[in-house]
C-alpha cells in the first residue's frame, strides 16, 4: 500500500495544531503536573535500544512515581521477570518516555526526557516497602510533559465496568505458554501457583 514519506505531506493533511496541543507542554513539572502523577498508579515505559524499541507496563500505588525535583523523577523497578528489557535500552540509550493512566480519568500524561538506571544504597532505601528494597531505581530527566485530552479514552470506553473482558474467555499465561513449548512450560500448574508466587514477590 503506499505510504505517506514526506512530513510536508504529512503536514498538509492534518494542519495546524491548535494552541490547546501546544500551549499545555511544559519542560518541567507544574503544579497541575505534580496532582496528575500521585494520583497515577500506572505508566507505559517506553525505552529504546540496539534491537528496536520496547515498551513496558510500570505499576505500585499511586505516588509509586517519586517527585524528585520538578524536573526530575525516579521510578523504583520492583521484583519482575528478570528480562530487564527497559533497563538494559536505558543503559545504552538513555531516552525514554511515560504515559501515565489515572483509574477514572480521561486524562493521560505523557512525559519525555532521558534516564539512568542506579543502584546507590541510600536511593534504594527510600523506596523501601514491606522490609524489601528495589533492584534498581531509574532517574528520568524531563525534557517535556503534557497532558492528553480524552479522546482515546472515551473512544475505548476504558473505565466502563459494563465492557470489562471476563478473564474467562481469554487465554491465559500458562496456556499461552505450554501452546509455544509444546507443553514443556506453562500449563494449568502455572496459572495455579500463580496467584501465590505473585502475592510473595509483588515488591
Amino acid at each position: 500500500m503506499p505510504a505517506i514519506t514526506s512530513i510536508n505531506d504529512l503536514e498538509q493533511l492534518y494542519g495546524v495544531a491548535g494552541d490547546a496541543s501546544t500551549e499545555k507542554v511544559s519542560d518541567r513539572i507544574t503544579p497541575a503536573y505534580r496532582t496528575l502523577i500521585a494520583h497515577s498508579p500506572f505508566a507505559a515505559l517506553a525505552t529504546c535500544g540496539p534491537e528496536g524499541l520496547d515498551c513496558s507496563p510500570r505499576g505500585d500505588l499511586p505516588g509509586f512515581i517519586h517527585i524528585h525535583d520538578d524536573k526530575t523523577l525516579m521510578l523504583p523497578d520492583r521484583h519482575g521477570n528478570n528480562r530487564i528489557d527497559s533497563l538494559r535500552n536505558v543503559v545504552r540509550d538513555s531516552r525514554v518516555a511515560l504515559m501515565l493512566l489515572i483509574p477514572g480519568s480521561l486524562t493521560t500524561l505523557r512525559i519525555n526526557g532521558r534516564a539512568i538506571v542506579s543502584a546507590d544504597a541510600d536511593l534504594l532505601e527510600r523506596f523501601r516497602v514491606q522490609g524489601k528494597l528495589p533492584r534498581t531505581v531509574l532517574v528520568m530527566t524531563i525534557a517535556e510533559i503534557y497532558f492528553q485530552c480524552g479522546r482515546a479514552i472515551l473512544r475505548s470506553d476504558l473505565w466502563n465496568p459494563a465492557t470489562r473482558v471476563d478473564p474467562a474467555t481469554l487465554p491465559t499465561p500458562g496456556q499461552i505458554l505450554a501452546s509455544m513449548t509444546d507443553n514443556r512450560v506453562g500449563g494449568d500448574g502455572y496459572d495455579r501457583a500463580w496467584p501465590e508466587r505473585a502475592s510473595q514477590t509483588m515488591w
